[in-house]
């Protein structure tokens, strides 16, 4: 019994990137919460001649927590002050060290889909590191530009971007790569704001309070303002993150416009809540009905539409079992031949006909509805062959 150290390792980063992502998307929600329920402290009081602008009492784990925030700087620096930065730092680079050993190490299994797009691994790792620089290079440039002063349409035009990335990233790799791909420049995006923009911001505050000097409070609203666009990119991550295991999301033909749709479900009902932290949970509340609404149209349109033809001959078990052993039991095995499954992924085994009857639903899924297995159709299953499944699959699945 061998040890599969690439599967350890897998499960090891991944914890990690749930971990720091938790941490740091928890951060991103109480603070943008936390920034929309300040009150003005009473005037003429303390507070308000030290500058504080807003305060929030709040009530937690049996305590009483007051929190204050100041309109630039306080007056004295503090002896300890908390920084919020490293969750957003490791969960990024868990993030890339999980995309560069699972997709990249893996690009032929899992980014590369030659019925997609036949290109090399060293093209395909190239192409999705340059989406992540570019894609950050392109939201920063459009946040330098005269369309930040409009917020609405500045989200709109950001979203069709983001929509033509994964338009173009599907006509490149697997849907499952292409999906990751845009999650991660997503996520690069976020860290980037984080590192090169909140954090010198932040950091420009702090100085000038030491020196004494009257702070600049320019840098402090650019970086709030890219922190409000980090809340908002957290929802589409999150739906990213677990989009591997829904093969009618990324195997879809039109993969990239469920993409979008999805997201869309996401920011709404992030605006949602962020309207409902403001006190107009009342005008917003519109936004709810329609998230659901709109996530049950895209499911109903990213159904199969795959005809299967039920008048021809019928299709023997023979058949079905002679395509699993061609296409499917080097890695659906309890001896996989493919040394990157061992053992076989998530417990599937198709090397009886017992299996095979038992995971039928799943073969109808990943096979017949979707092209998703195998994956990068490293074996070669032909379009007649995914008919024929679909064909015993219509006609009862029998064992005949």
């Amino acid at each position: 019994m061998g040890f599969d150290f690439m599967e350890w390792l897998q499960l090891g980063i991944r914890w990690i990137h749930i971990i720091t992502g938790i941490a740091w998307i928890g951060a991103s929600f109480y603070f943008i919460w936390l920034d929309m329920n300040l009150v003005p402290p009473k005037q003429g009081g303390q507070k308000d001649k030290d500058g504080v602008g807003g305060e929030l009492w709040a009530i937690h784990g049996g305590g009483f927590y007051e929190v204050q925030k100041y309109r630039v700087a306080p007056p004295a620096f503090p002896d300890h002050l908390h920084w919020f930065k490293y969750e957003a730092y490791f969960t990024w680079i868990s993030g890339f060290a999980l995309l560069a050993v699972l997709y990249y190490f893996g690009a032929e299994i899992y980014l590369i889909d030659k019925s997609v797009a036949d290109i090399s691994t060293d093209t395909a790792i190239l192409i999705g590191i340059g989406s992540l620089v570019g894609g950050w290079v392109v939201y920063d440039l459009l946040c330098r530009t005269p369309l930040i002063k409009h917020q609405g349409v500045f989200g709109l035009v950001l979203f069709v971007l983001l929509t033509l990335a994964a338009w173009g990233l599907s006509h490149v790799f697997s849907g499952r790569g292409a999906y990751i791909h845009v999650g991660a420049i997503i996520g690069t995006i976020m860290a980037a704001n984080v590192l090169m923009i909140i954090m010198p911001g932040q950091r420009a505050l702090v100085s000038a309070v030491e020196k004494g000097e009257q702070p600049d409070p320019a840098p402090g609203i650019k970086a709030k303002q890219r922190s409000l666009h980090n809340n908002y990119f957290t929802l589409p991550v999150l739906f990213i993150m677990i989009s591997n295991h829904y093969p009618g999301t990324f195997g879809h033909e039109y993969g990239w416009l469920v993409l979008a749709g999805l997201a869309l479900v996401g920011i709404l009902v992030r605006h949602f809540f962020n309207m409902k932290n403001q006190g107009r949970a009342k005008q917003g509340f519109v936004l709810l009905p329609i998230s659901f609404v709109l996530f049950f149209v895209i499911a109903y349109m990213a159904s199969p539409n795959k005809e299967v033809d039920t008048s021809g001959p019928k299709v023997g078990f023979n058949q079905v079992f002679q395509i699993m052993q061609d296409r499917c039991v080097s890695c659906h095995s309890a001896n996989p031949s493919n040394e990157d499954f061992r053992p076989a992924p998530k417990g599937v085994k198709l090397d009886t006909a017992e299996e095979i009857l038992r995971e039928v639903r799943r073969i109808r899924q990943q096979v017949v509805d979707t092209d998703a297995m195998p994956l990068g159709n490293i074996t070669e299953m032909t379009e007649e062959e995914r008919k024929l499944l679909g064909q015993w699959i219509a006609q009862g699945a029998g064992k005949d």
